[in-house]
């Protein structure tokens, strides 16, 4: 008889914490990045250009705000998800589905270090 384990070791914890941590850290940085786009922080503005491509260039400055309007706020999620993923190895509840309460194949927590669901139950979803 094979006893199923229901939590990962601190061992194992560490590790997906330090996943989650590296993933946090580019994510914060990205967001970064896209807010500065999104502010204009950059100083690529369309003040120094001629009146002929204004027009045109405030178009797409318009559009690719929008756009990275959008992908700061994915991008925050993401964020948030990650922060609720390293309460969850704080609390040695990471890794485990919130379905079925069965631990998550630590090949996916690599992959998305942020699931809360194992394969099973998401597809379950659909």
């Amino acid at each position: 008889m094979t006893i199923e384990k229901t939590h990962y070791s601190d061992r194992d914890l560490q590790e997906f914490k330090a996943i989650i941590i590296a993933k946090l850290d580019k994510a914060k940085k990205d967001y970064e990045l896209l807010r500065q786009t999104i502010t204009l922080q950059d100083g690529n503005d369309t003040q120094d250009t001629s009146p002929t491509f204004k027009v045109l260039e405030e178009g797409a400055a318009v559009l690719s705000k929008e756009e990275a309007g959008k992908l700061a706020q994915r991008q925050q999620k993401f964020i948030q998800h990650l922060q609720a993923a390293l309460v969850r190895v704080e609390n040695k509840t990471y890794g485990v589905c919130r379905v079925t309460g069965k631990l998550i194949p630590a090949e996916r927590l690599r992959a998305v270090p942020h699931a809360t669901l194992c394969v099973e139950a998401k597809e379950d979803q659909k």
